[in-house]
């Protein structure tokens, strides 16, 4: 696997190497001893699935709180997603910053979220599927979450909003400590 670092601090890119004959190719998308390597939390608590039938569908931004906190390594197996995470971590260099990458089954990207991280995508085609484990089980109480639209951030989603769960979209305006 080959780690690229993005511009928020400790969130990575990861791409498989590959190994291909006639048959097709193998290539590693999971290992414990890797991750730990590069410091990532390399527990693994579920593995979740996300079906979005729609194009420009956004899930998110959600996180859990201490000691609930969640790495998630997202990768999208059908479609495309762009996949965003706002740095919510107050003793990280990326504090309060936020970036975004396109996944896509054609790519085989994967992308690591630490934990202190809010987290949500945008569909980039109809019919897209994710699969992504995660090192904590989720825990109810401890969800949170920053609205697509917050201005404190103003991110920049590349489709107009098409679906969005009403849950999601009553999330209040981020108040910074």
């Amino acid at each position: 696997m080959k780690f690229t670092p993005t511009p928020i601090h400790g969130a990575y890119i990861i791409d498989l190497e590959t190994f291909g004959d006639e048959r097709g190719f193998f290539g590693r998308a999971w290992c414990r001893e890797e991750f730990a390597q590069h410091g990532l939390v390399s527990d693994i608590a579920q593995c979740n699935l996300s079906y979005s039938r729609e194009k420009g569908t956004i899930r998110g931004l959600h996180y859990q709180i201490a000691p609930h906190q969640e790495a998630k390594l997202m990768r999208c197996i059908r479609g495309a997603i762009y996949d965003v995470i706002v740095d919510l971590r107050p003793d990280s260099p990326t504090y309060l910053q936020w970036t975004g990458v396109l996944l896509t089954a054609e790519n085989r990207q994967s992308f690591y979220v630490p934990p202190g991280c809010a987290h949500g995508f945008q569909t980039q085609e109809d019919h897209t599927e994710v699969f992504y484990p995660v090192s904590t089980s989720y825990t109810p109480s401890a969800e949170r979450g920053v609205r697509w639209d917050d201005p404190y951030f103003a991110i920049s989603w590349p489709l107009p909003l098409s679906q969005i769960s009403a849950k999601d979209s009553a999330i209040p305006d981020f108040k910074p400590l």
